[in-house]
């Protein structure tokens, strides 16, 4: 895990879908698991979606509260 990616996390929002302009660190829990389970999206979103369903199944999403 790297700080630049966890920074990321609070900066990049959503382009698509029923969460679309929310940051991707403020997914809820369950979004993440169906992206998990059918698949993440291709490329840097896809990496983004990956790192914070670890981060949120893995109950580490405190990790963000100080880059917040």
């Amino acid at each position: 895990m790297n700080a630049e990616k966890l920074a990321l996390l609070l900066r990049r929002e959503m382009p698509f879908g029923k969460y679309k302009g929310r940051i991707i660190a403020d997914l809820p829990g369950h979004y993440l698991g169906w992206f998990a389970r059918t698949g993440f999206p291709q490329g840097e979103l896809g990496g983004l979606l990956a790192l914070m369903y670890e981060l949120d199944h893995n109950d580490l999403r405190s990790l963000l509260d100080p880059l917040r």
